[in-house]
């Protein structure tokens, strides 16, 4: 290819070898065979000049991006090879956007330069099956499910706590014991989304002796539970930094702990069993840092 471009440029086979410091016989031989390879000729060729057919003048146009495209596809598979730099996908749950994701990105950011973050809200039950099928390399699921050729470990524990209207019954009390839920109905993410979440609370609830009343909200975004929980009729369940971070985003909307017992969300960071990048253990080792560092794993109080 590189040949032919030589070629096009100089329209001379002469100079065009000497340029490439090969000779002429192998420099046609080599023309020929890129013809012979895209099955139409590329040069109309007579005793006194050379010049490139419509096929030719449209491979001469389109080459060189093809050519610098590959070149620095190269580049970046040696790089990322080496641990030097390299884009990661990150698949994180949109509770872990609060808190966790931003504390680890800033780390990443101090730890590793070089590494670019590209960062996609997946839902939990999503993220096992896209790191096994090549679309993420890491991500940060709450309470996944184990699934062959994944790793994972817990990187944040934290309690679940209750979100509800300040006209609430609840609401005047500093916390809320899991038996006082029994006649209340509980808002929670729909079960798809993180199912072993929702069955923790569903079985923490058949501990304190009730099948609890659940009503799932279909879009998850912050708002959406803001909105159902102002009437006052409902009590929201969900990791503590979220519910926190709802709390503060409304004046009709309080965040209690849930004790007796407290139930505890657990937030994992995952990642294909079987990559050996070293970009992905330097992810993973500066999310360990970043575990330690905020004390995400020392037991936090609700």
């Amino acid at each position: 290819m590189r040949y032919f471009l030589a070629v096009a440029e100089e329209l001379h086979f002469g100079r065009a070898a000497m340029r490439l410091y090969i000779s002429q016989p192998s420099l046609s031989h080599q023309i020929r065979k890129l013809e012979q390879t895209l099955e139409t000729p590329l040069f109309v060729r007579s005793s006194r000049r050379v010049q490139l057919t419509a096929a030719g003048r449209t491979l001469a146009h389109e080459a060189p991006r093809a050519l610098a495209a590959l070149e620095r596809a190269t580049r970046l598979t040696r790089l990322a090879g080496s641990g030097i730099a390299t884009t990661i996908r990150l698949g994180y749950t949109p509770v872990a956007n609060f808190g966790t994701l931003t504390a680890l990105l800033n780390a990443l950011q101090e730890d590793h330069p070089g590494v670019t973050v590209d960062a996609r809200e997946v839902f939990s039950a999503e993220i096992p099956e896209r790191l096994r099928a090549g679309e993420l390399d890491i991500g940060l699921a709450l309470s996944p499910r184990p699934l062959d050729g994944i790793g994972g470990e817990i990187l944040r524990q934290e309690p679940v706590s209750a979100l509800l209207s300040t006209r609430h019954r609840l609401a005047t009390g500093p916390a809320i014991p899991v038996r006082a839920l029994r006649d209340e109905t509980l808002l929670l993410f729909p079960r798809k989304l993180a199912p072993a979440y929702y069955d923790g609370i569903v079985a923490a609830c058949h501990e304190a002796g009730f099948s609890p009343e659940i009503r799932a909200f279909e879009d998850p975004p912050v708002n959406a539970m803001l909105a159902r929980l102002s009437g006052g009729r409902e009590i929201g369940l969900a990791p503590t930094a979220f519910a926190e971070h709802a709390a503060k985003a409304s004046t009709s909307v309080v965040r209690r702990a849930v004790v007796e017992p407290p139930i505890m969300a657990e937030l994992s960071v995952l990642w294909p069993a079987d990559d050996p990048s070293p970009a992905v253990a330097d992810v993973l080792a500066t999310a360990r840092r970043c575990a330690q560092r905020n004390e995400w794993l020392s037991g936090p109080s609700p």
